[in-house]
């Protein structure tokens, strides 16, 4: 059963997107799939927000150091998990919801904590080998079929 959105529920999911615009709709996706934070992030201790700032800048220097070819492909892999254990818990507490149907629908549910774990490892594992696969295609990463 999807759980409907409605005015007033406890649950706080995203806007009915049936309004928006395609850009607007694609620029939303992509907030959403990017940023665990949601309306709740800042209502947070300030120590918590500040934490989730530093993994985030770190996560990126990972990834920029791939990018110059100055760390191994390991340690971006662990920084990447790392980082999708802290996002499966601040969305959990931000975001507790997923789409229910195909990626382009717009049905949204709550999310237990199996359906958000596998919806973060199988997001951060195509972005990850998207960014892995574009490093190597840039020239960054070693041939490894040789």
């Amino acid at each position: 059963m999807v759980e409907q959105h409605t005015p007033g529920s406890n649950l706080s999911l995203p806007p009915s997107e049936k309004e928006k615009s395609w850009p607007q709709w694609l620029w939303d996706e992509v907030k959403y799939h990017l940023f665990p934070w949601g309306p709740g992030f800042l209502a947070q201790k300030p120590a918590i927000i500040a934490a989730s700032i530093g993994l985030l800048l770190a996560v990126t220097v990972a990834w920029m150091l791939a990018a110059t070819g100055r760390v191994a492909p390991a340690v971006v892999i662990a920084w990447w998990t790392g980082w999708s254990v802290y996002e499966c818990f601040c969305r959990m507490h931000c975001k507790p919801w997923v789409k229910e149907g195909p990626w382009w629908g717009r049905q949204y549910r709550r999310a237990n904590v199996p359906d958000m774990i596998a919806y973060v490892a199988t997001k951060n594992l195509l972005i990850g080998a998207g960014l892995f696969w574009v490093l190597y295609l840039l020239g960054v990463l070693p041939d490894v079929t040789s």
